[in-house]
């Protein structure tokens, strides 16, 4: 029986997402799309209009490194986790959130973290860096605030074993804009358990 257009499709897509994720795994990729275009090419589909979501590759990169990498990656995600959980800690009084692949579990060792800070006073997280005699580099951030794209500001720190992390200050009333959810934002407490696990 030949397959349907749509079940090729749908087959394409799915080896799509599973080389996307084994490149992302295996080469420290961290940009979707540019795993998703070199996945593309390596199939010989670089015309195709259907290409995976990211949730379906970080799906396939689940199953990805449960499969391939479960002696190494747990070790990985853990000290990533426990890097950003002390970084949290610092920036306390900002409300910090993780987000990311550190918290959906899909990071590797050349992953950044990605920190969320609430303050109304956009220089607040500025003065806390520079009172604090802290590295890094100031940059910006787009994002959705209400439905509108913004520009806001990012501060990235390196730590001595070369993993970046990316503070991005959100106004106060994106804290409460109700977007947090367990699955893609962690507070304090809720790393904590997930560590404690």
């Amino acid at each position: 029986m030949n397959k349907s257009p749509a079940q090729k499709r749908d087959l394409m897509r799915e080896r799509l997402a599973y080389v996307a994720a084994r490149l992302m795994a295996e080469d420290n990729i961290a940009d979707f799309a540019y795993a998703k275009r070199k996945a593309a090419k390596q199939l010989g589909a670089l015309e195709t209009q259907h290409l995976p979501s990211n949730e379906e590759i970080e799906a396939a990169l689940h199953s990805y490194r449960a499969l391939y990498q479960h002696e190494t990656h747990p070790d990985v995600l853990r000290e990533l986790r426990e890097e950003a959980l002390s970084a949290m800690q610092l920036f306390s009084e900002f409300n910090p959130y993780l987000t990311g692949s550190v918290l959906s579990g899909t990071a590797g060792e050349e992953s950044d973290i990605n920190i969320l800070l609430f303050s109304d006073d956009a220089k607040a997280v500025l003065l806390f860096l520079l009172q604090h005699n802290l590295d890094f580099i100031d940059g910006e951030w787009k994002t959705r605030i209400g439905g509108h794209e913004e520009t806001v500001p990012s501060y990235t720190l390196e730590s001595e074993s070369g993993t970046q992390t990316h503070l991005i200050v959100l106004p106060e009333n994106a804290r409460h804009s109700g977007s947090r959810h367990p699955d893609t934002h962690a507070d304090i407490a809720a790393l904590t358990a997930l560590l404690a696990r």
